[in-house]
């Protein structure tokens, strides 16, 4: 077993390697499939920005800490997204048999699934929150002390990894529902709209239920809450954002499980 973790990141390199030379053969297509995901994704925060052409918080919130909220939670998916999202296509392969190849390579079905089809393009999320969040660094007022920085970047890698175990999650699903990829996208794609915004202007149900169901909150919520130095909800103590890397182990833990599950359960389509 320890073996087989020191040479997953070698083997999923080589894997992402050739999707990468693949995507790089056609410059020119690239840049384009890259500008339009960067201009495809930021329609949502100029949504935010003419929103606040008419008021001056929400939520609580000014503009420059909706830029951070917003910044974070697309920051967080489009790591997960780039690096994990293509675990989503499982499904297609349970279908129709193909998963077989990879149960019989000397490569984790995990790492070759997770590489499948590597769409070097989806930099462009994390590209454009990295636009957004200099924009929130300039319009923020933050004593910045080296707990709020660590805080702030921890939470980032965090909450990248807590998306890419939902995404893990939602692909060892289909092993039981194979049509269920679209569910699965409501808790990522889903939750990313979610949490760009202040979980105080919706009910205290949605709250507890990404508090303590799937915990999105702590994907970049609480941690931006602990940044700002503003109260935690629910009456939970303001340093709730310090457990985001323990919840990040729970959810990698759970995921993992679930997927080990998932692959014990298939049978092949038998054909």
């Amino acid at each position: 077993m320890v073996e087989r973790l020191r040479r997953a990141p070698a083997q999923y390199w080589m894997l992402i390697v050739m999707w990468i030379r693949s995507a790089l053969a056609y410059p020119a297509s690239f840049v384009l499939m890259l500008v339009s995901s960067m201009l495809i994704t930021v329609t949502d925060f100029v949504a935010i920005v003419l929103m606040f052409s008419h008021i001056t918080t929400f939520g609580g919130f000014t503009l420059g800490e909706m830029a951070l909220l917003y910044a974070t939670a697309s920051m967080t998916l489009g790591i997960a997204d780039l690096f994990t999202g293509s675990i989503e296509r499982v499904g297609e392969r349970i279908r129709t048999g193909t998963l077989d190849v990879y149960l019989i390579r000397p490569v984790p079905a995990f790492l070759q699934t997770a590489a499948d089809g590597f769409a070097l393009r989806r930099l462009g999320r994390p590209l454009q929150a990295g636009v957004v969040l200099g924009f929130a660094f300039s319009h923020i007022d933050v004593d910045w002390t080296v707990a709020k920085g660590i805080m702030l970047v921890v939470s980032m890698i965090t909450g990248s990894i807590i998306f890419g175990a939902i995404f893990v999650l939602g692909a060892a699903f289909q092993f039981v529902s194979v049509d269920s990829a679209e569910l699965a996208n409501s808790f990522t794609y889903g939750g990313q709209t979610l949490t760009q915004y202040p979980l105080s202007v919706f009910g205290k149900e949605i709250v507890r239920a990404v508090t303590f169901v799937v915990p999105l909150a702590f994907v970049n919520y609480y941690p931006v809450l602990y940044v700002l130095g503003k109260p935690a909800p629910l009456g939970l103590p303001s340093w709730i954002g310090l457990l985001s890397p323990l919840v990040a182990v729970a959810m990698v833990a759970l995921a993992s499980l679930a997927w080990r599950g998932g692959l014990r359960r298939y049978r092949s389509t038998g054909s």
